[in-house]
């Protein structure tokens, strides 16, 4: 993989996401999710719509994926082309859909206190 010529300039990119609930028409769901529920995640944060929750055991099975969603990954890596994650419930039918939406920049010196390696900018 060739390095980001932004890097130098202290930037990094990371995909928005969405993740969205799907399930088989008409199947009972345990999760108290409904088919087509979604949040987005925008950086380090996660949006839900007004008014919709999202299982904390649904989210706990997911969270470790989506940081690694988030980042450029080869054509062949399955973390590319994998897009769906069955609910953590082994008697729901629900999966849950991410997919990446949208770019977004940020600044290390943004995000952290800690100075790039070898005084790059920041």
């Amino acid at each position: 993989m060739t390095a980001d010529p932004a890097a130098s300039d202290g930037s990094f990119e990371l995909y928005d996401l969405r993740v969205e609930v799907i399930a088989p028409a008409g199947a009972r769901i345990y999760c108290g999710a409904a088919a087509g529920d979604y949040f987005e995640v925008h950086g380090e944060l996660l949006h839900l719509p007004p008014g919709q929750g999202f299982s904390l055991y649904s989210l706990a099975a997911l969270l470790p994926l989506l940081p690694a969603k988030q980042r450029p990954t080869d054509a062949a890596d399955w973390m590319s082309t994998d897009a769906e994650v069955a609910c953590p419930d082994p008697n729901c039918p629900t999966r849950f859909r991410i997919t990446r939406t949208g770019k977004r920049r940020f600044r290390h010196a943004d995000t952290t206190a800690t100075p790039l390696p070898g005084g790059a900018a920041t």
